[in-house]
């Protein structure tokens, strides 16, 4: 699918490309609800339509991903709502031997997240993401979410990157465009970023649903 020497670092998004996104849509879809509906005493579908108005006010932007902007807008501690559901938080069985194999072929992995910070730390302490990485960078250090033009030329001064020789793997197909537009080599999607959910397809980027065939093709590297 690639000339692995053409490349030489790997840009990772965590949720629903490392991680399985399973956590993130039942704490936002379903969680968030629920205890909005407990707390203001309205119905659930009243609070599914507040949440979901909420949600696509910002949608996009750094707000939409913020844990501080959300425990604030819906007066819900959120975070510790991410503690009681942790146990959801699970790496994809693909993920590990790839960044193995990342690692065998002498490719920088980099975890580029839109993640808040404290929503990061969490992921990182119920899984050994952190043990299949070289760096990571949350998009909320560089003030501007990966939709953003910005946010890219942050991260490539911040790790000294030549993004021509850099691939990028994402479950948004908005996300994939951006980091092209911003001058990235490479990019590829992942079709099963929820392990309860249907399989999405992409138009514009090539994309796959197993990590595997690509950890072996780095073994000939």
């Amino acid at each position: 699918m690639f000339d692995w020497n053409a490349i030489d670092t790997v840009l990772l998004d965590m949720d629903g490309t490392l991680l399985d996104l399973h956590f993130d849509n039942h704490f936002w879809l379903h969680l968030v609800p629920q205890q909005l509906s407990i707390q203001r005493q309205i119905s659930l579908d009243e609070a599914n339509t507040l949440v979901k108005q909420a949600y696509y006010e910002v949608i996009g932007t750094l707000d939409w991903y913020c844990l501080d902007y959300w425990q604030s807008y819906l007066q819900l501690d959120i975070l510790a709502l991410h503690h009681t559901s942790a146990d959801r938080i699970k790496l994809r069985q693909d993920s590990m031997p790839f960044l193995q194999a990342l690692a065998g072929a002498s490719k920088q992995r980099i975890l580029f997240t839109n993640a808040h910070p404290q929503s990061l730390a969490l992921k990182l302490t119920h899984t050994n993401l952190a043990h299949g990485l070289d760096d990571m960078l949350s998009s909320h250090e560089s003030g501007y979410p990966k939709e953003h033009p910005q946010f890219w030329q942050y991260a490539f001064d911040k790790f000294k990157l030549d993004p021509s020789r850099c691939l990028f793997i994402d479950d948004s197909e908005v996300i994939l465009a951006a980091s092209k537009k911003a001058g990235v080599g490479y990019q590829l999607g992942i079709k099963n970023p929820d392990s309860q959910k249907p399989h999405i397809e992409f138009a514009d980027f090539p994309a796959i649903t197993d990590y595997q065939p690509l950890s072996l093709a780095l073994q000939s590297v």
